[in-house]
């Protein structure tokens, strides 16, 4: 199959307990056409301007780090270590070091998510579709996968709320064009549609977090108030009637508002013609 090949320093950190229980004395220069992608793997997007600044890099020092593989058949799943494959296939090696070992399903995203999550290499849906296959697929807690990947209950909650984002602006996270910020303030507003419209004035305007959160906020208020208004007068039935009244008899949408026992009354038009008609009804 390979030489022998010994263990890589620092591997052991990416590794939960149970798994490195795991018999891993088969470490092996593996052949690297015996090597295939994992399709379960939690990155789905590589950056190939830094696939080829890691293929200088071990072209001059080498594949320091082995990679992990699960054997399939005649062939190797890879477990951790998928940026290092890419970049040995572009500089054309023929065999690559890698550690061998038997896992669970569950093992094998988890060593991968945590690997991601220590290099920092997932972006913020990718981490949240791989918190949530884990949370669902394997029936665990936040609490006990808080504990699996050193990351805390609350960061993982905030993580997992990003996939309740509209397609588009979860599309904007994954391009990095908006934060991972920008998209926990965008959950302020429950409509897709607006939540698409205001990360694309973030785009345009570069706006900072707290502006982002500032203009929720009145967007919010404005329509509480709206609501406010709008529920004051449907429940009132004379307000109700005013209103359809003035509609039929200027021949256009009237909107009243009331508070306190005062209020407003907004006749629309839509020309100049429009508005000396009303005016004429009004003898004006």
């Amino acid at each position: 199959m390979g030489k022998k090949f010994a263990l890589g320093k620092g591997l052991g950190a990416l590794i939960p307990d149970d798994v490195q229980s795991n018999d891993s004395s088969n470490n092996l220069l593996i052949s690297l056409n015996k090597i295939k992608s994992n399709n379960e793997q939690p990155r789905k997007a590589f950056d190939n301007d830094k696939i080829v600044e890691l293929a200088e890099s071990i072209k001059h020092h080498g594949i320091i780090q082995p990679l992990i593989l699960k054997e399939q058949g005649k062939e190797y799943v890879i477990v951790a270590g998928e940026r290092r494959w890419r970049a040995a296939k572009l500089l054309g090696l023929k065999e690559v070091p890698a550690i061998i070992m038997e896992l669970t399903e569950k093992q094998v995203l988890e060593i991968s998510l945590i690997e991601n999550i220590q290099r920092q290499d997932l972006n913020p849906i990718e981490e949240a579709l791989a918190y949530k296959k884990l949370l669902t697929d394997f029936n665990i807690t936040q609490e006990e996968l808080s504990k699996r990947i050193g990351k805390s209950r609350t960061a993982i909650t905030n993580n997992l709320r990003l996939i309740n984002l509209d397609d588009r602006v979860q599309q904007y996270l994954i391009e990095g064009v908006i934060s991972e910020g920008h998209g926990r303030t965008l959950l302020g507003i429950t409509d897709g549609d607006l939540q698409y419209e205001i990360s694309q004035k973030i785009i345009d305007e570069k706006l900072s977090v707290r502006e982002v959160e500032r203009l929720i906020k009145n967007i919010l208020d404005s329509d509480n108030n709206r609501k406010k208004v709008n529920n004051n007068n449907e429940l009132n039935p004379y307000y109700k009637d005013v209103r359809d009244k003035l509609q039929d008899y200027f021949g256009t949408k009237v909107k009243l508002s009331s508070k306190n026992n005062k209020g407003k009354i907004e006749i629309e038009y839509y020309s100049e013609e429009d508005l000396q008609r009303i005016l004429d009804i009004i003898n004006i």
